[in-house]
C-alpha cells in the first residue's frame, strides 16, 4: 500500500496564529460592548423590570452597543476556538458570516445611493419618532444631544420639530416648563461660558422665527447631515475600505487555514 503525502504535512502555524491574534481583539472588543450595554441597562433599572426594554417607542442605543457586541463575541470565539482547535465548521462559519455581512455592507451603500429620496425620508422619519421619545431614555437624550450639538442643528428639518414632544410642545394647555422650548443642545454654544445652561433653550420658540438664530440653531439636523456627507466623503470612504480590507482579512485568513487543515485531514486517508 502507498501513502501519498504532502510537502507541508502540518497546518501553518503562521496563518494559525495571525487567526487566533486576529479573532482575540474581537472576542474581547465584543465582551466589552456587551458588558457596557448590561451595564447601561442596569443604571437605567432595565434589568429590575424588564418589561422597560418594550416600553420604549424611540430608539435605544443601548441595543445597538449589545447587538454589535453580540455578534463580534461570536465571530471572535468561533475564530479563536475554530484557529487553535483547527476546526473547520467554525473557520466555514466565521468566514461565512464575515462575507455575509460584507455583502450587507454592500448591498446598503448601493442602495442608498440609488434611493437617496427614501433614505432620506426613513431618516427623517425615524428622527422624529425618537424626537417624540426624547425625554424616555437617558441614553436616546444624550445621544440626540450629541448629534444636535456637534452638527450646530436642531430637530429633523427645524426647531419646530420639537413640538412632537410631549414637553416641549406649543400647545396652551401645556402645563411643562419647556413648553415652547427646545433642549439645551439646540443653543448657540458660547466659548466663554464655564457652567452648562440646561435652561437656555426655554420659551426661545415663542418669540417670531426671524430672531430664534441669536439663541439656537435653526438648522434642522437632517440638511445638516447632507452638508457634511460631501465634505468627509473621503473620510468615509476611507472608513469604509478599512473595515472591507480588514473583513477580507479575516476571511483569506480562515479559508486558507481550512485549506491547509483539509490538506493534513486529506493525508491521513
Amino acid at each position: 500500500m502507498h501513502y501519498y503525502r504532502y510537502e507541508n504535512e502540518e497546518v501553518s502555524c503562521c496563518y494559525k496564529y495571525l487567526m487566533f491574534s486576529y479573532n482575540i481583539i474581537f472576542w474581547l472588543a465584543g465582551a466589552a460592548f456587551i458588558a457596557i450595554g448590561f451595564w447601561a441597562w442596569s443604571e437605567k433599572g432595565v434589568l429590575l423590570d424588564l418589561t422597560q426594554v418594550t416600553r420604549l417607542h424611540g430608539f435605544d442605543p443601548v441595543w445597538l452597543v449589545l447587538a454589535v457586541g453580540a455578534i463580534t463575541f461570536i465571530l471572535g470565539f468561533a475564530g479563536c476556538v475554530g484557529a487553535l482547535r483547527e476546526n473547520i465548521c467554525l473557520l466555514k462559519f466565521f468566514s461565512g458570516v464575515i462575507g455575509f455581512i460584507f455583502f450587507l455592507e454592500l448591498t446598503a451603500a448601493v442602495l442608498a445611493f440609488v434611493f437617496q429620496d427614501n433614505v432620506r425620508e426613513w431618516i427623517n422619519d425615524f428622527f422624529l419618532a425618537n424626537v417624540k421619545a426624547y425625554r424616555e431614555d437617558i441614553d436616546l437624550q444624550n445621544l440626540i444631544d450629541s448629534l444636535q450639538k456637534m452638527n450646530h442643528c436642531c430637530g429633523a428639518k427645524e426647531p419646530d420639530d420639537w413640538n412632537l414632544n410631549l414637553y416641549f410642545n406649543c400647545t396652551v394647555n401645556n402645563p411643562s416648563r419647556e413648553s415652547c422650548g427646545v433642549p439645551f443642545s439646540c443653543c448657540l454654544s458660547d466659548p466663554a461660558d464655564t457652567v452648562l445652561n440646561t435652561q437656555c433653550g426655554y420659551d426661545v420658540r415663542k418669540g417670531p422665527k426671524g430672531v430664534w438664530s441669536n439663541a439656537i440653531y435653526v438648522k434642522g439636523c437632517i440638511p445638516a447631515l447632507e452638508e457634511w456627507l460631501p465634505r468627509n466623503i473621503y473620510i468615509i470612504a476611507g472608513v469604509f475600505i478599512v473595515i472591507s480590507v480588514l473583513q477580507m482579512m479575516g476571511i483569506f485568513f480562515a479559508r486558507t487555514l481550512i485549506g491547509d487543515i483539509e490538506k493534513v485531514k486529506f493525508n491521513y486517508y
